[in-house]
Order: structure tokens, then C-alpha cells, then sequence
């Protein structure tokens, strides 16, 4: 049997280890990554204390760090990267895993940059394809942490990621991928089954689109992550699948997956007409059943959820993976912690 695809290599998700159970434990490996941050790595410049911090997490990266070593930095910005960075250490170490800690964010709207959580996201949803061969799946998973710029056109949906579309501003590169030599996304392709098999090679570079029309492989891989995010953050069986049209749609529940949708959302919650732009920004209806509805609250038990996706007003779509998590109606109890 061959070996599972690898991808997502920047991630950094090769430094952390699985406990008994198969979630994601922190190393002093993984957290010594950060310290590489250009954020965090001291300039010529910089003062003594904030030099000696720097080596002594990089020796001791779970080490206590008093408030005044920080205080003692010279340069305010440099204070503030090192207070925000030691707050996520310690959030992280905390928890027995990075499933745990994410959960914990999201129960607790704890507030943390959007780029640490997005890169939790990003490896816990690694960890949940670590055996998956569909490439489909994979890149369809990329939506739940980068922005897609997305072109809507006669029925057709097409989502490019927002950082290697054409014109798009690029992100400064990460030290894991100048570490890993993953090169700056050139050229775009639409991922197909004539090219799927070259996803894996240039995974780390998000550089090819998908197709997310409803009844379409991209549609149904979109639904399918959902399906298995739920199953490994919440213990829950689900299904998920793709709608082509809202019409005979009751919305006895309805999750937004981006705020753009919450809005949509609540005017179909309260019987309103969608207007023409907010009919064109609605890019994705999915019904959701459970398995079992006695983890369902009571007032909704055994009736479908359904899950929106909708673009902004200048096409871009930003899923929010939490709400997933936040907005379903399952009795708390049934909640893993």
C-alpha cells in the first residue's frame, strides 16, 4: 500500500505529534516555528531584553515569561508581538490538543489574531485529511481558512483563492515557506480530474481555482469537509448535501457560514424577498440532517439545518468554520470537550 498524499507542508504540521485518540498535540518543535516569525525575531537594532527573551523561549519554549520581561522591551511594537504571541503560547499549552484549544476559542469567544486561528484551522483540518486521496476534498478545505475570490456567472461558481487571483496584493511569506523552499503562486488552473493529480506537488501554493457549482465535484467536496470537520471536533454524524435553488426551502434553522449569509439568512428567517445583489451573493445552499436527532434541542429535533454561503459585496467569500461549530441546535451536553 503506498503512502498518503502529503500537502499543506508550510503548515508546519510535521512538528506536531497525535495522542492516543488522533488529535493534534503541541511540541516545543511547533512552538519554537513561531519564534521564527519576522515578527519575533529581533532586528539588529533591537534591545537587550527583548534579545534575551527571544533566546531564552528558544531554548525553553514552554517557559514562564513575567510581564515585566515584556514590559522591558524598548520597542512598543515589538511589546506588542510578544504579548499577543506569549497569550496564544499559553493558550495552546493549556489544552491537550489543538482541537481542544480551538473549541475552546470558538465556546468562549476568545479573541486571538485572525491568522493564528485561521493556521489552527488550517492543521486541524490537516490532521483530518492526514489518509485522504481526493484532492476535491482537499482544496475544498482551503475555503475554511483563505478568503476565495469567487466569479458567479450564468449558474456557474467558480472560487480562486483571494491571495493568488490575478491582481491580488501577495502575503508576506511565512519562514516555514522560505524554510520548505514552497515558491510564490504564479499561475492559476482550475483544478479538474485531468490535473487533480498535481494538486498534492503544489498544494502549499494555492494556486488552482475550484469549481463550486451546485452538482458539481467541488459542491459536494465543499459539503463532505464540512461533514468530517463536525465528526472529528464534535463526535457528531451528520450529512451534508448541496442544493441547487432555495425554492421549498423552510428555514426552520439556518447557519450562516460567513456573515454575508447570516445576513441573507435572518431576511429568509423572517420571510423577506432577497433582492437581486443579495440573490447573486448567495453562492452556496447545503441541507444538513443528523443521524441521530436526540442530539438535537428539542424544538428542532429531526428537521434539516441548512448551511449558506454567501460573497461579499466585491466577490469574496470568507467561511467561518466556527459557526459551524457555534451554530448548529445540538444539546450542549452532546458537545466532546
Amino acid at each position: 500500500m503506498s503512502a498518503p498524499q502529503d500537502f499543506w507542508l508550510a503548515s508546519g504540521h510535521h512538528l506536531l505529534d497525535r495522542d492516543a485518540a488522533g488529535r493534534l498535540t503541541v511540541t516545543d518543535e511547533f512552538l519554537k516555528a513561531y519564534l521564527a516569525r519576522p515578527e519575533l525575531v529581533p532586528p539588529p537594532e533591537a534591545c537587550a531584553a527583548e534579545r534575551r527573551l527571544h533566546a531564552a523561549l528558544l531554548a525553553e519554549p514552554r517557559r514562564s515569561v513575567a510581564s515585566a520581561e515584556i514590559a522591558g522591551i524598548a520597542d512598543a511594537d515589538a511589546r506588542e508581538n510578544w504579548q499577543v504571541m506569549i497569550a496564544w503560547r499559553d493558550h495552546l499549552v493549556a489544552h491537550d490538543t489543538l482541537e481542544a484549544a480551538y473549541l475552546a476559542i470558538v465556546r468562549r469567544a476568545i479573541r486571538f489574531p485572525h491568522l493564528f486561528i485561521e493556521q489552527l484551522v488550517q492543521l486541524i483540518l490537516r490532521n483530518v485529511l492526514e489518509a485522504c486521496e481526493d484532492a476535491f476534498v482537499v482544496r475544498a478545505a482551503e475555503l475554511l481558512f483563505r478568503p476565495q475570490k469567487v466569479r458567479a456567472s450564468d449558474g456557474v461558481v467558480i472560487a480562486t483563492d483571494a491571495e493568488t487571483a490575478p491582481a491580488a496584493s501577495p502575503h508576506p511569506e511565512s519562514p516555514l515557506y522560505l524554510l520548505l523552499g514552497v515558491q510564490t503562486p504564479a499561475d492559476v488552473e482550475l483544478l479538474s480530474e485531468a490535473n487533480a493529480a498535481g494538486y498534492w506537488a503544489r498544494s502549499d501554493r494555492f494556486d488552482m481555482a475550484l469549481d463550486l457549482t451546485s452538482g458539481g465535484r467541488g459542491a459536494a467536496a465543499l459539503a463532505d469537509i464540512m461533514r468530517r470537520w463536525l465528526s472529528h471536533l464534535l463526535a457528531i454524524d451528520v450529512a451534508i448535501e448541496p442544493l441547487p435553488r432555495l425554492d421549498g426551502v423552510a428555514f426552520n434553522w439556518y447557519v450562516g457560514l460567513d456573515a454575508e449569509a447570516s445576513r441573507i439568512g435572518e431576511m429568509l428567517w423572517n420571510g423577506d424577498a432577497l433582492d437581486d445583489d443579495a440573490r447573486s451573493q448567495l453562492v452556496g445552499l447545503y441541507r444538513l440532517t443528523f443521524a441521530d436527532p436526540s442530539c438535537m434541542m428539542e424544538k428542532i429535533k429531526g428537521e434539516p439545518v441548512y448551511l449558506l454561503a454567501a460573497t461579499t459585496a466585491d466577490d469574496v467569500l470568507r467561511l467561518k468554520p466556527q459557526n459551524l461549530i457555534a451554530g448548529l441546535p445540538i444539546r450542549l451536553e452532546e458537545a466532546v470537550h
